[in-house]
């Protein structure tokens, strides 16, 4: 029982000590901030929380029991045949850009967003596994990217929907901090970033329904119903966020990762209608669909908040979930076709004006 206990006792030390130096795992929230968030309506008893009980605690079991199904889990076409091609695009043509608002999708929920001026990245993660460690996860979908983020002059802003891997990315914050003037996130996520050198000056973390003004844009940050956290021992300690991006011509809404649920209609009712909605449609799964959204609620969450044209994305990333890589984009085709709804689907690094109303996108994963 004595070795038993000893054993234990060093896992339990070197975890510790390991999550704490490795950078990867990024920073805790301090007390000082745990005391301001008392004031959030999401915080309490020390975490945040859903405005529906979700999700489910799971016990060590049952974490361990996921864990092996996901990893031993064979799944027929689960990744692409190849790596998928990125649409190019130069760095000139970013810095001299001035028309329309346009995105360039990354693939996953990474983009670049170009808006009155601005260069924004929507949760850019430029790293090729989605994990705190190369063997914890399996390689991206594109080996390479529309632009090297590297030949980027500068960033205006960076918006952070929350603090998962697949998001939140170490390495890729190092490659842009330097070049980028201001981050946005929801409450807590700033303490990442200040761990990893981004000055608190540059970072502005907002609750739910909190809105700023970056020179003529309007940034609102909105509700999802997801979870946080990067180590077993501060799940829940950060908020996480869906995001509304506004001009006097232009709406766009950004779902971050999210269960279906009422905070859809409401942010429609309250921001929309919307031009564009970048909506969450991938790594699904039954067993923890109020924390992903199956594709056919993806696209009724289209209508909830009033887009004219959705984009699926959390897809053609990263293999997270147990099902086809295509089953995403084929499912919820086929829900927004019955609703009426219009869905485009770029390639990666494909251009996408805002307010563009007329569709040329093709199937492009079709025999991949």
């Amino acid at each position: 029982m004595i070795t038993i206990i000893f054993i234990v006792g060093v896992i339990v030390i070197g975890y510790l000590l390991f999550t704490n130096f490795y950078p990867s795992f990024g920073g805790d929230v301090s007390k000082d901030r745990q005391l301001a968030y008392k004031k959030s309506l999401q915080y309490d008893n020390g975490k945040f929380n859903n405005t529906k009980a979700v999700p489910k605690t799971l016990s060590f079991t049952e974490n361990i029991s996921l864990a092996y199904t996901f990893f031993t889990t064979k799944v027929p076409n689960g990744r692409p045949q190849k790596d998928l091609k990125s649409q190019k695009i130069d760095s000139i043509n970013v810095a001299n850009y001035k028309g329309p608002a346009r995105m360039i999708w990354f693939g996953h929920s990474s983009f670049l967003l170009q808006i009155n001026g601005k260069t924004i990245l929507l949760d850019p993660m430029f790293s090729e596994v989605a994990a705190p460690l190369p063997f914890l996860g399996g390689n991206r979908f594109n080996k390479e990217y529309p632009i090297d983020v590297s030949k980027l002059n500068e960033i205006d802003a960076v918006i952070f929907s929350h603090d998962h891997y697949d998001h939140l990315d170490y390495e890729s914050i190092l490659k842009i901090k330097d070049k980028t003037k201001h981050f946005y996130t929801p409450l807590g996520v700033g303490a990442h970033l200040e761990a990893w050198g981004v000055p608190s000056k540059n970072i502005t973390e907002l609750d739910w329904w909190q809105e700023v003004k970056l020179d003529k844009l309007t940034l609102a940050c909105t509700p999802a119903q997801h979870f946080s956290g990067r180590k077993l021992n501060n799940a829940q300690s950060t908020l996480w966020s869906s995001w509304v991006i506004k001009t006097k011509d232009e709406n766009i809404f950004f779902s971050g990762d999210s269960g279906y649920a009422p905070h859809f209609k409401e942010i429609g009712e309250k921001y929309g209608p919307f031009d564009l909605a970048l909506m969450e449609c991938g790594q699904y799964n039954e067993m923890w669909s109020d924390i992903h959204m199956m594709p056919e609620e993806t696209a009724q969450a289209g209508l909830d908040v009033k887009a004219k044209k959705i984009m699926p994305i959390h897809w053609a990333g990263f293999k997270l979930a147990l099902h086809e890589w295509t089953d995403p984009i084929t499912r919820v085709k086929a829900k927004a076709t019955e609703l009426n709804l219009e869905v485009i689907t770029p390639k990666i690094g494909e251009e996408i004006i805002v307010t563009d109303s007329i569709n040329t996108f093709n199937n492009w994963w079709k025999d991949l």
